[in-house]
């Protein structure tokens, strides 16, 4: 599902009721909602069993959809540093657990209403909350280190550096801070357009540079200490005759390899980027508000409509397309020896072969929607739901 968000006074929404239901967007038209597909049976080619389950405090369904949770397009994923394993939950809970074993070794309550993260980085944990806070903690035992607002919800997890944090606001604004406390050090922003989907990319720092996409479909890389703009560089240029026609949106992180920056938007392209000036090197037609997610030898995407390709990452050539998940609301993919693995709106987890897009597993998580990636740990696959249960899965070839 998808919401759409418009700018005015940077916090008011267009057509409030449109909904990108399971992948689909509807938006304030008649048109019969896509059904989600029917999960048929697979011949499974790996072994996958439950290692550990765990949970933090997630959103608690209230009837928006029988058996399910309201749908808020939160970036409360998983986070992992050595054998650390950080979740939190959109009430407020974050903590720490054992990567292996799912035993908790902190939890604390940071009084906010989490929206963003967690993000980490050496012994620094940062989150973001709806009510527009950003909070560090002290990521060994949980003690709260700093707590600063900033004007707009944060929806989307923080990128946390040894000398910058940076976070992407709902209202198209991203921001520096300072890791040490939270003081802002520079901030940059699009014009947004009149109608966007609502979300908010995840900002990358590499190479010296904080990058991000923005809803007018374009990729910025600013120079992380001076905060000037680098490079500007179009992913999905706005076109058709409706505001919703024109959704570029660039929800999803950008991935980084090397000197390359692989981008996609919404209604657009996938585009392999030069990492030093934004040049675009080539493009693949491609509609997808998810991200991309970076293989050896190819990259993979969930497409809007729930379709997941493969692309070289060479020239963009489509290597696989698995169109048999459409409309069941996936997440970014993961990628691990084993397979490419999405997850969907029942908490089904579903494992792809990297080579040719075929089924080689599926398992289920207690059937509530899974909106962030799954979290690739060795062998383990790690995937937290909307409701803050976290499922582990030990994956090996039969």
């Amino acid at each position: 599902m998808k919401h759409l968000h418009t700018p005015s006074k940077r916090s008011l929404r267009a057509c409030a009721a449109a909904l990108l239901t399971v992948g689909v967007l509807t938006a304030c038209s008649h048109k019969k909602l896509d059904q989600p597909a029917k999960l048929a049976p697979i011949k499974s080619t790996l072994r996958v069993h439950t290692l550990w389950t765990a949970s933090v405090g997630g959103f608690h369904p209230f009837g928006l959809w029988e058996g399910q949770t309201p749908h808020l397009l939160l970036g409360l994923g998983l986070a992992r540093e050595g054998n650390r394993l950080f979740a939190a939950g959109h009430n407020g809970e974050i903590a720490a657990f054992n990567v292996r074993t799912g035993h908790e070794l902190w939890s604390v309550d940071a009084h906010a209403p989490l929206g963003g993260g967690p993000a980490v980085h050496g012994n620094l944990l940062v989150v973001g909350a709806t009510n527009g806070e950003v909070v560090a903690f002290n990521a060994t035992n949980g003690r709260q280190l700093w707590r600063v607002r900033l004007h707009a919800a944060v929806i989307s997890p923080p990128a946390v550096a040894t000398k910058l944090i940076a976070v992407r606001t709902i209202d198209d604004v991203l921001h520096a801070l300072s890791p040490k406390n939270g003081h802002e050090l520079w901030e940059k922003t699009q014009n947004m357009p009149s109608l966007s989907l609502r979300g908010a990319a995840v900002p990358v720092i590499a190479d010296g540079m904080v990058i991000s996409g923005f809803a007018t479909g374009k990729v910025l890389a600013v120079g992380a200490a001076s905060g000037s703009t680098r490079w500007l560089a179009t992913i999905s240029a706005p076109s058709g005759n409706t505001a919703i026609a024109r959704l570029a949106d660039l929800d999803g992180p950008v991935a980084v390899a090397g000197h390359k920056v692989y981008a996609v938007g919404y209604h657009g392209t996938v585009t392999m980027l030069s990492l030093k000036n934004g040049h675009t090197w080539w493009t693949h037609k491609a509609s997808s508000f998810r991200g991309v997610t970076l293989g050896r030898h190819a990259l993979y995407i969930t497409m809007a409509d729930g379709a997941v390709e493969a692309l070289n990452r060479k020239n963009g050539a489509l290597i696989w397309r698995q169109p048999a998940l459409r409309y069941r609301g996936l997440t970014r993919p993961a990628v691990s020896r084993y397979g490419v693995i999405v997850a969907d709106y029942q908490g089904y987890v579903s494992w792809m072969n990297k080579r040719t897009g075929a089924f080689a597993a599926r398992r289920g998580t207690g059937g509530v929607r899974v909106s962030n990636p799954p979290i690739v740990v060795g062998n383990e696959v790690i995937v937290i739901n909307d409701i803050g249960d976290i499922t582990a899965f030990r994956v090996a070839p039969k």
